[in-house]
């Protein structure tokens, strides 16, 4: 929910991700690509070492819902958004949980940092950055962090 303190282009920028949440929620791979440009930049949690493209992009969001047997959750907090002109960049923590095909609840925070340009006047992330700690030592990641 926007605070009071944001600015226009901040609550702008925090609508769209929000509604990218929505999208992910209900897993609706067309309204999820809406929110990214053709030229997005993607690093994941998962292999490979970057998506570059839609055209790349939306094979693994696709394998990614069809994990899930039901929606995926997506709990925001510790968002902040720094804006200029026509870019922003915001970073945040984000909360996935479900129920995997398999039966396994899984629910973990990952650190994710995006970046939006606006065009026409409608704002499109160009690059997202997914991640989780590592444990360096045991080279495993870190899944049980809260914030």
């Amino acid at each position: 929910m926007p605070t009071p303190t944001m600015t226009p282009t901040e609550r702008e920028v925090r609508a769209l991700l929000d509604e990218r949440s929505d999208a992910v929620w209900t897993k609706d791979l067309d309204r999820l690509m809406s929110f990214y440009s053709s030229d997005i930049v993607y690093f994941d949690i998962v292999p490979g070492l970057q998506y570059v493209g839609s055209a790349a992009l939306r094979p693994r969001f696709q394998e990614w819902f069809e994990s899930f047997e039901g929606p995926i959750g997506q709990e925001s907090g510790d968002l902040h958004i720094s804006a200029s002109g026509d870019v922003a960049v915001a970073y945040m923590l984000i909360r996935a949980s479900g129920t995997l095909k398999n039966g396994r609840e899984v629910g973990y925070w990952v650190r994710v940092t995006s970046a939006a340009r606006r065009s026409d006047g409608r704002w499109l992330i160009s690059h997202e950055h997914v991640s989780l700690p590592v444990d360096v030592r045991s080279g495993t990641a870190v899944t049980d962090l809260v914030p």
